[in-house]
């Protein structure tokens, strides 16, 4: 599920400073990244057996190298997934997500998209 409109598409920030911000809010990097891209996870947890849902944000490096980090970073549209265990994360509009979960992600984003307005390029 695409969470359009939220602020933080098209931002571009720092990747240090994102970082940063990012882990704040308990998403994680981790070894979500190469050269060019970066992604970060915040991790909801479900009592659906085998279910957990993930909110996705991604961006890409426009000038820098993630590795050194000292790359500048432009974020895309964040994501709410939903992972089978054992088979993925599947991200599609035809997902049923539980209303609770998508106002999590609605106020995770939204928390996420004033903290990066303070350091936006």
């Amino acid at each position: 599920m695409r969470f359009e409109n939220t602020g933080i598409e098209d931002t571009i920030i720092d990747v240090q400073v994102l970082d940063h911000v990012t882990a704040n809010l308990a998403f994680i990097r981790a070894g979500q990244w190469d050269y060019e891209r970066v992604t970060y996870d915040y991790k909801i947890g479900s009592n659906e057996e085998g279910i957990t849902y993930y909110i996705r944000v991604q961006g890409y490096a426009i000038e820098g190298d993630v590795d050194k980090r000292n790359a500048v970073i432009k974020l895309m549209t964040p994501l709410l997934g939903k992972h089978y265990y054992p088979h993925g994360v599947e991200y599609g509009e035809e997902e049923n997500f539980p209303e609770s979960v998508v106002e999590r992600t609605n106020t995770l984003l939204a928390k996420l998209s004033d903290e990066l307005q303070y350091y936006k390029k």
